[in-house]
């Protein structure tokens, strides 16, 4: 681990989906303590610093609270169903801002997506991932919701269209970043982006886009 980066323990929700399993392994290689959530444990190979936690029910406030107690930061990774009503990441909100609050846990990050919210406008991507994934979107705007007025220390990332690309290092960080209908970002990039948000927030109360 370098030595101006300080270990946290984080704790990440959808640990085990496409992106979720890269910020473990990302927080993990930088040095730090992670408690994955997971739907049945042995999801992960046993490595230094990762911690299990099953949590099958996304109403089950008593394990969630006691998975944060000391950590320093939640990661959501969440992403719900990709067609089809859903509300994963509305629910796990609901019940991670109190869990949050009575473990003494402020920081935040939270994986939405570009074309939320204030962040939909009539640009060709806005209207292709609205025509294919309304649902998921509609989920990720009520999850939101919940965070903005949660009164913790969160940081809401939109990204564009994820992809299983390389790790390059280079990508562009802005809330304000053009995104069009061929903008992407590297899964591993956001995963990267996420885990140095949780080390140095600079984008506390704020809404990035991150793209390469």
């Amino acid at each position: 681990m370098r030595q101006d980066v300080t270990q946290k323990q984080v704790a990440v929700l959808g640990a085990t989906g496409a992106t979720g399993r890269l910020v473990v392994s990302t927080a993990l290689r930088r040095g730090h303590h992670v408690t994955a959530l997971v739907r049945r444990t042995g999801s992960f190979t046993p490595a230094a610093g990762l911690r299990e936690v099953r949590w099958t029910d996304l109403g089950d406030a008593d394990t969630l609270s006691s998975a944060l107690a000391g950590a320093d930061a939640v990661v959501s990774a969440l992403g719900g169903a990709a067609s089809g009503p859903t509300s994963v990441c509305t629910d796990a909100m609901t019940v991670a801002v109190p869990a949050m609050q009575h473990a003494g846990v402020s920081r935040l990050v939270v994986l939405s997506a570009h074309g939320v919210a204030e962040s939909r406008d009539r640009s060709l991507y806005s209207r292709a991932v609205w025509a294919g994934v309304a649902e998921k979107l509609r989920d990720k705007e009520a999850m939101e919701a919940l965070v903005t007025a949660s009164g913790l220390r969160w940081t809401i990332v939109r990204p564009p269209t994820l992809t299983h690309a390389r790790a390059t290092g280079r990508y562009r960080v802005a809330p304000d970043l053009p995104v069009r209908l061929w903008t992407s970002v590297g899964r591993v990039d956001l995963a990267a982006f996420v885990v140095r948000e949780v080390e140095d927030p600079r984008h506390v109360h704020a809404f990035p886009r991150v793209a390469r």
